[in-house]
């Protein structure tokens, strides 16, 4: 081997071993850091008004209850498709209170907030709203997905 040759190789040898050692070194996530992840992305959806992507994160045979009784995901999709169609607008949300509970076999989970939702109604009046949530999520295939959903307004604050 010529000594271009040597020195091309060697330095493809250390460049490959510097990113084996950096994958190996790399902490994986936790799925409590993975559930926590997925809830800011699907809420993130949920405040860009973005229901395709927003729905993504739902899996088909997931159910709910709201505050208007028990729905299927088919449902609910129609009922806030047609929502926004209408006009209204989700404008802001913020999560707190995150908690987040991991099954034995770390491919189940629940994550309990408070989700605050501000929403401009069609008709130009806004609404700020504070909501208890906890979603029961499964790893199925790989990925996270909300199988149940349940989803009422948080006790209002008293004031001092």
């Amino acid at each position: 081997m010529n000594r271009k040759a040597t020195i091309v190789f060697s330095f493809l040898a250390i460049v490959s071993s510097a990113v084996l050692l950096t994958k190996s070194h790399a902490q994986p996530s936790s799925p409590e850091q993975e559930i926590r992840d997925f809830e800011q992305r699907a809420n993130a959806a949920y405040e860009a008004n973005d229901l395709p992507k927003y729905f993504s994160f739902y899996a088909d045979d997931c159910t709910q209850y709201l505050p208007e009784g028990r729905s299927d995901l088919p449902a609910y999709k129609k009922d806030w498709t047609e929502y926004i169609a209408a006009g209204n607008r989700i404008e802001k949300v913020e999560l707190s209170d995150m908690h987040i509970q991991v099954g034995p076999s770390s491919d189940t989970g629940v994550a309990s907030y408070i989700l605050h939702v501000r929403t401009k109604v069609k008709d130009g009046k806004i609404t700020d709203e504070d909501n208890q949530e906890s979603d029961v999520l499964f790893k199925r295939k790989g990925q996270w997905k909300i199988i149940f959903v349940h989803y009422s307004a948080a006790p209002k604050k008293q004031a001092h």
